[in-house]
């Protein structure tokens, strides 16, 4: 198989050779482990977008105090202001346009990056070039929620979905047509898959009652998810938290597979059988806040043999995912890909 095909049978929950494998080009890993994770990553590579020759990012100097601490202030395009301490990882954000709703009259959304000129042609020479080699391509990264509180305050925008008033609706119906826009041009460049991702959980809950989350979201992501599946592309979904009671909604407007936090449901054979009932395959992404960053090398291989039982690797439904965060031991990370590489080999 190739890592194409290889993808395409797990989605579609048929059996494997080799247990598929898909790699985030975290920039934190490379800055903190640079050529030594480049070199794990190349000793086996994934099935998805190679990323394993991404730069090493450096902070800028005057980003940097004379003790080593990193803090730096950075604008995007929507006009969000971002405090960063952790450099190469997300912040917070610190000045938001849309903090008062009278801004929203006079705001508007960005340029598509793919719009600019010769942007769209690069990238899908790119595309093409990766699945000549085999490699299964996704496009997007698309998400509205995640969008609304970088521009508003994390609260009101809570508060405003409950009250279901007519600025957060504009507004929400703003940024799916940006996100259509980006997902048609995603399409458009031939990619395999899209992936969407909200983070719309804690660890023990869902932000929102199910209730609201179908009203509010689910019209608008069935009609993102209806367009891709229209264009024949899968369709990936993250969300971060506690979300299994709208699992069965997610699947039912065409999600293919689902990428969970795994530690916030009640085991992981729950969860694979909740999936696997579903027809809804599971991208394995080890806990990172405890047992990639706290862990010994010998409970992340537990972690990863566990995985693997819960939710039948080889028969389909399921593919590793690896993201490396902040202060994960290079030993961790190590054992992590020893331990998925021997699935990798059929051993």
């Amino acid at each position: 198989m190739t890592g194409r095909e290889r993808v395409k049978a797990a989605l579609a929950f048929r059996p494997v050779d080799k247990a598929p494998l898909e790699y985030h080009p975290c920039g934190r890993g490379l800055y903190e482990h640079g050529e030594a994770l480049r070199g794990l990553i190349k000793a086996l590579p994934g099935d998805f977008e190679d990323f394993s020759d991404a730069p090493i990012p450096k902070p800028s100097p005057d980003a940097v105090d004379a003790d080593g601490r990193y803090h730096e202030f950075q604008t995007d395009g929507w006009g969000v202001t971002w405090e960063m301490r952790i450099f190469s990882m997300m912040g917070h954000p610190f000045r938001q346009p849309l903090a008062d709703w009278a801004a929203l009259d006079s705001f508007r959304c960005p340029p598509h990056p793919l719009a600019e000129s010769g942007a769209m042609e690069r990238y899908a020479r790119h595309v093409a070039e990766e699945q000549e080699k085999g490699h299964y391509v996704k496009g997007g990264g698309i998400g509205f929620f995640e969008r609304m509180h970088a521009l508003r305050p994390f609260e009101d925008v809570l508060m405003d979905i409950y009250d279901n008033g007519r600025e957060i609706n504009r507004l929400a119906d703003m940024l799916m047509e940006y996100e259509m826009e980006e997902l048609r041009l995603a399409c458009e460049a031939g990619v395999d898959g899209i992936q969407f991702g909200d983070d719309f959980g804690t660890t023990r809950a869902m932000l929102m009652s199910p209730e609201i989350w179908r009203s509010f979201f689910k019209p608008r992501y069935r009609r993102l998810v209806r367009f891709a599946k229209d264009q024949g592309k899968d369709v990936f979904f993250h969300t971060c938290g506690y979300t299994e009671p709208i699992l069965p909604d997610l699947r039912e407007i065409g999600v293919d597979s689902m990428w969970p936090q795994l530690t916030a449901y009640e085991s992981a054979d729950a969860l694979a059988k909740r999936l696997r009932e579903l027809h809804l395959a599971c991208a394995i992404h080890i806990d990172r806040a405890g047992i990639m960053t706290r862990g010994r090398p010998e409970d992340v291989t537990r972690a990863v043999h566990e995985a693997a039982r819960a939710f039948d690797i080889w028969n389909g439904g399921a593919f590793f995912y690896v993201e490396t965060d902040n202060d994960f031991p290079f030993e961790n990370i190590r054992a992590l890909l020893d331990a998925i590489g021997a699935y990798r080999k059929g051993e």
